[in-house]
């Protein structure tokens, strides 16, 4: 121990140092939001007299908007084209987006924090622009966010480098100077695909897979307080 602090503790106090940019993932990284998604799959599949399988949530871990479209197409031979299906998920879930989904704990606190120190803030995500659009407004992310870049964007979802990659571009960070938050593994390795550090964030969806997070990751925090607190 060194000045009371573990040597995990001791990295999280410099994860901040030589930093050019933060870029968070959004859903269960930056917003509280993956609570939401099961009760829509469910329902979704239930109007088409079909079950969730459990290895669906897995199986699109990190694909991107269309690319989950596109699979859920093809493992239950639906009828909707992915267009229509990305339409339907976001009439389905804008209203919990714009009025239920509230910041991380911490979250908006650290993005307050970054803005005064001058850091670039972006946002890689899998989700549709019109979810993110939804969520941002009503949080007022657009305040501390200087560029959102989601998976359907660009060539490749996560774990590929891809998203990080191009919001990084935007950004116009160095990627070796670009830290990640992040709450799946699929976006740890995306974020760590990309040559970037990244921070795994805890959340009640990915519980089950939390030493694995832990692995994967250069950081592991359960609330955004944790890194303010040593700042």
């Amino acid at each position: 121990m060194e000045g009371g602090l573990s040597g995990r503790e001791r990295r999280d106090v410099r994860m901040l140092r030589e930093i050019e940019a933060v870029i968070f993932d959004l859903d269960g990284t930056l917003v509280d939001s993956m609570w939401l998604w099961h009760d829509i799959d469910v329902e979704f599949l239930e109007q088409r007299g079909l079950a969730l399988p459990k290895t669906y949530q897995s199986a699109i871990e990190g694909m991107s908007f269309t690319e989950t479209a596109a699979y859920t197409k093809e493992l239950f031979c639906l009828s909707e084209s992915v267009e229509e299906l990305k339409d339907i998920w976001n009439r389905m879930a804008i209203e919990k987006y714009t009025y239920e989904v509230p910041f991380k704990p911490g979250a908006e606190d650290f993005l307050k924090y970054l803005k005064k120190k001058g850091v670039r803030v972006g946002i890689a995500t899998s989700n549709s622009r019109k979810l993110v659009d939804a969520v941002a407004e009503a949080l007022g992310l657009y305040g501390y966010v200087g560029e959102v870049v989601t998976s359907c964007e660009v060539e490749h979802g996560k774990p590929a480098p891809d998203v990080y990659l191009e919001a990084a571009a935007r950004l116009k960070a160095r990627p070796g100077r670009c830290l990640v938050f992040e709450d799946v593994p699929m976006g740890i390795l995306a974020g760590k695909n990309a040559g970037m550090r990244v921070c795994a964030v805890e959340d009640a969806f990915s519980a089950a897979r939390r030493e694995e997070k832990r692995r994967l990751a250069d950081y592991y925090i359960t609330d955004y307080h944790e890194i303010l607190d040593r700042a």
